[in-house]
């Protein structure tokens, strides 16, 4: 839970941010914008050229993460003016017809050759302070001004340790000194919210053709000030090296892996750099090798662990550094390579595409010691953000620094680093689903699939005649879901199979409520007798630490879940009900697993069932979205908070913002968003759904010695009536009712059964290095993408929003890192110095569910706070750059919603106990807050993102809540398409 003890409305800025209260006297209130112009231009006012995407074969494999593309070798696109190096031009996405229709075959890799490791070496997953949880007294990782520093001695090379740096110089900036012993920071005064860990996004591929053996020259802003030597061909000579006598010696390496004076390439300290510069773009980052660490494993290292590494001879075995490089920029861990054992000269080999909406002044690549408990800084690289943001390229090996001071004769860490700003990047120029051949959002582990229908929920039920009749496209006309109908009508013809997850599963939940024809729509009565039928009925529901069932002692638990009472109810019946804790894997230590048990939660809502497919065949669908199967959600459009009190809601009323007594009180307006995915991508729904099955369901403890096999999940690949994933596929973009659609997930190894143990083969399915986990992040990745290719609008709603705090005033250290609320404020930023028109409506509950004025509450919504304030305030300076903030505000662009229903008295007894009790004053004034649960984002009306991931690092981090959402479009209806507003079924 995001926590902080205190709440501030004070404001340093000329606008107030505070969301505004419901209404007093109206249905859901919204503020509408001071501008009178519409959300964005007239369809037809501006032109989008239809993208031309290239074709090529694809490369061996992609390895990415957060919505970009690594490169088999870099591309050759034509350079930009007055630059030598290349932009990345991302229109050259592979098509995925190679992974259409086989969903879970990824491409070879074929690495390079490897260099020569000693045989102690190995990969491992990585073990270090920066990324632990933590518990909850502890700070993360504080950011300070880097120091100035003394001149420190200079490290020259020669031919097989050369450096060059472009765009400024072959040199480094010295490592923040309070970082130097631990990846922690120090306590905050204020307890640390949930969003602790930094967003991190790391990637691997073999290295591009191009990769330097030698040092490499290229132009830049700067001069460099290397010497050249014998390594370097005469034409690599430009006016950027400058000559020097020969009396300087440098370093080159022996045949004991020493390095020793010699004379050649020098290479001289970059001079500590305070120029903060915006970083909007992605950083492509090698990190290729380092060499002469030095050895501080020797006073770390356990008893234990010197047993382990002896040799049969009995002597001590090779016992040295466990190295690994986190790359930080402006406080946050932006990506790191794994560890390699017992290594003085490891080599990565390692690749990042990293999306950046950051302020900083430095790059800083820190190589550190991993230990049993946290890590140990070896030494620091700053690279200087001014030298980069030109477009120049800092490539080669450098000193690592500690304290301004080599950290060992010789040591050097070889990297290459170049900045590709977002005027560059024309993946995100042309829409959010442009063209044909778009091929999704690249890096992520499960790809885009083309074909099927999706249908889109508001709310748990709309009743005929609800909401207002919507005319689309063709003369079409929108049908309002209703989707807990949809979900009994699905689960009464199922003949195969019914797998349900939720954060919450309760059986005594009425799914239909306004259909008298229905008798018995109780979720438990339908499970059970399904099973009967012999559909196979599998239930994974969140196990709630704090609710027990232990000899007929009974908890229900601080959360309410019901998950003991579901597990009671199908006990003696061929329902199988798994009840998963969320746990943190056996390599973390004792406290980490508690407060990942305690804290966090498997919180994906999924439904999946066979169909019928015609022709006496079956397919799957799957329902995905932000509706738990509980008390409490069922809800209209109308949002009734007292008149349903004794009929649809007699016994199933919800309000936890009342302590004691809630007679006649009203119950809490429940929003949210589901949808219903039918075609190829609801395999992917299945295939989360089987790898955490298989992952919790796996034998613990005293069980590992019972021989058992779980063969509780069918095998539909052996049951030729079920349609496969490639027979669902379609990649006809003439169908005006086509859908495209891609599931994204939050989620880490200690969840899912299936993802690989070497990171090497992980980064190949686009999965993240974390402490001892493989992370699956694409739900923020998705984000980005399609906050990055808005061209008009972005249409937000979510239970919490909170992130981009490394850019906030103040409390810019807790770890709220995710990049969604600073990538929206610089969209905004973007359009206004083109002069073009741009809206972000942004709808969140008036305050987190539970007692608003409880600390976890307040905290939550301090951190909000923060986060809108951030927003407008970038937004305000960049009114003020381009000379406009006299003509228009902040909120011309951007606005915050809360949502209200207030209903007329009946003449019932309102004045009932204490009048100033909050029961009292609810019946007084009969209103209510809607309370917004949704997790879904609205694109242009051409791209749609809906799922159960908050906004906030809880839910975007992967390694705290489950979170699964998926992302789709209609290729018929785009704007590159139509060139005009889009009138899908959105």
């Amino acid at each position: 839970m995001d926590n902080d003890k205190s709440f501030s409305s004070s404001s340093t800025y000329p606008y107030n941010t505070a969301p505004p209260p419901p209404s007093t006297n109206q249905q859901p209130s919204y503020n509408p914008s001071n501008n009178n112009s519409s959300p964005y231009p007239p369809p037809g006012s501006v032109p989008y050229p239809y993208p031309q995407y290239l074709h090529y074969h694809p490369p061996l494999y992609t390895s990415q993460h957060s919505g970009h593309f690594n490169y088999h070798h870099p591309p050759e696109l034509a350079p930009r003016p007055h630059q030598t190096n290349t932009p990345l031009d991302y229109s050259n996405y592979p098509p995925p017809s190679h992974i259409v229709h086989a969903p879970y075959m990824y491409h070879t890799y074929h690495p390079p050759p490897p260099p020569t490791i000693s045989s102690s070496s190995r990969l491992v997953l990585q073990q270090q302070g920066s990324f632990q949880y933590g518990n909850s007294s502890q700070g993360p990782l504080e950011r300070q001004p880097s120091k100035d520093r003394a001149s420190s001695p200079r490290l020259q090379h020669q031919n097989s340790l050369s450096s060059v740096s472009s765009s400024g110089a072959s040199s480094v900036s010295s490592v923040n000194s309070s970082l130097a012993s631990s990846d922690h920071g120090k306590n905050e005064p204020h307890p640390p919210i949930d969003d602790h860990l930094a967003n991190m996004h790391l990637y691997e591929n073999p290295a591009p053709a191009s990769a330097p053996a030698l040092a490499t020259y290229h132009l830049g802003p700067r001069p460099i000030y290397g010497h050249p030597n014998a390594s370097f061909s005469r034409g690599e000579t430009s006016p950027m090296v400058q000559s020097e006598p020969s009396h300087r010696p440098t370093h080159s390496r022996t045949s004991s892996g020493e390095l020793q004076n010699n004379w050649g390439m020098q290479v001289m300290p970059f001079m500590p750099s305070k120029n903060v510069l915006l970083l909007h773009g992605n950083l492509d980052i090698w990190v290729f090798e380092a060499r002469n660490l030095p050895n501080l494993d020797v006073f770390h290292k356990t008893i234990g662990d010197m047993f382990n590494k002896m040799g049969n001879n009995g002597q001590l075995g090779n016992m040295t550094s466990d190295p690994y490089v986190s790359i930080i920029l402006a406080g946050a861990v932006i990506g790191r390579t794994y560890v390699i054992n017992n290594n003085e000269n490891p080599v990565w080999m390692q690749h990042f595409n990293v999306p950046l909406a950051h302020y900083a002044s430095e790059v800083q690549f820190l190589v550190k010691d991993n230990d049993m408990v946290g890590s140990q800084l070896i030494g620091t690289v700053a690279v200087p953000v001014e030298h980069i943001h030109g477009g120049g390229k800092v490539e080669g090996f450098f000193p690592i620094l500690n304290n301004g001071k080599p950290c060992k004769a010789g040591a050097v860490l070889r990297i290459s680093v170049q900045y590709y700003p977002m005027d560059q990047l024309s993946f995100y120029h042309h829409g959010v689903g442009a063209g044909p051949e778009y091929y999704g959002v690249p890096g992520t582990y499960f790809p885009l699939r083309m074909g099927g229908s999706v249908t889109l929920y508001q709310d748990a039920h709309v009743p005929d005649g609800c909401l207002p009749n919507l005319k689309l496209d063709y003369g079409m006309q929108y049908a309002h879901g209703k989707c807990w109908r949809d979900i009994f009508d699905a689960i009464c013809q199922a003949r195969r199979l019914i797998y349900i997850t939720g954060w919450s599963v309760w059986h005594k939940v009425r799914l239909v409520r306004d259909d008298a024809s229905v008798e018995a729509s109780d979720l438990g009565e339908l499970l059970k007798s399904k099973s009967q039928e012999g559909v196979r009925v599998l239930l994974l529901v969140w196990d709630d630490p704090t609710s027990r069932s232990i000899l007929g002692y009974k908890t229900d638990g601080l959360m309410a879940t019901h998950d003991e009472e579901t597990r009671r109810f199908f006990k003696h019946s061929s329902v199988q009900v798994l009840l998963c804790p969320r746990v943190a894997g056996k390599r973390h230590s004792w406290a980490k697993q508690r407060e990942v048990g305690v804290i966090y939660t498997h919180h994906q809502k999924t439904v999946i069932v066979d169909a019928d497919a015609g022709n006496n065949r079956r397919k799957i669908i799957a329902f995905v979205g932000g509706l738990d199967l509980c008390d409490g959600r069922y809800d209209t459009p109308e949002h009734p908070i007292f008149r349903t009190l004794q009929t649809v809601h007699s016994d199933d009323y919800h309000n936890p913002t009342y302590a004691g007594s809630t007679t006649g009180c009203p119950r809490e307006p429940w929003h949210d968003l589901h949808c219903k995915i039918d075609g190829p991508a609801a395999y992917d729904v299945l295939k989360n759904f089987e790898e955490r099955w298989l992952k919790a369901s796996k034998p613990q403890g005293i069980r590992k010695l019972k021989k058992t096999y779980d063969d509780s999940l069918l095998r539909i690949e052996r049951m030729p009536e079920i349609l496969s994933i490639s027979e669902t596929s379609s990649t006809s973009s003439n169908d005006p009712d086509n859908w495209h659609v891609q599931i994204f997930r939050s989620i880490d190894s200690n969840s899912v059964k299936g993802f690989p143990k070497d990171p090497k083969e992980a980064t190949m399915k686009n999965l993240v290095c974390g402490k001892n986990v493989l992370i699956d992040m694409s739900i923020h990745t998705a984000y980005v993408k399609a906050i990055r290719s808005a061209q008009h609008f972005v249409y937000i709603e979510n239970q919490y929003f909170i992130g981009s705090s490394y850019n906030w005033s103040q409390y810019n250290d807790v770890g709220a890192n995710n990049l969604i609320p600073m990538e929206i404020a610089l969209k905004i930023c973007e359009k206004i110095r083109a002069h073009q028109r741009f809206a972000a409506y942004i709808v969140i509950p008036m305050w987190p569910e539970g007692n608003p004025t409880g600390a976890a509450t307040q905290r939550i919504l301090f951190w909000q706070h923060k986060t809108i304030q951030m927003m407008y305030e970038t937004i305000y300076k960049t009114l003020v750059e381009v000379g406009l903030e006299d003509a228009f505000s902040p909120q011309d662009y951007l606005n915050f919603f809360c949502l209200g229903n207030r209903e007329a008295d009946v003449g019932e007894n309102e004045n009932s106990g204490a009048a100033n009790t909050p029961q009292a004053l609810s019946r007084k004034y009969r209103r209510f807050m809607i309370y917004v649960h949704s997790k879904g984002m609205i694109v242009d009306d051409e791209y749609v993102i809906v799922g159960s991931a908050n906004i906030n690092q809880r839910s975007l981090e992967g390694t705290r809540d489950t979170e699964i959402a998926m992302g789709a479009y209609q290729p018929y209806h785009t704007w590159a398409r139509n060139q005009s507003n889009p009138s899908g079924q959105y």
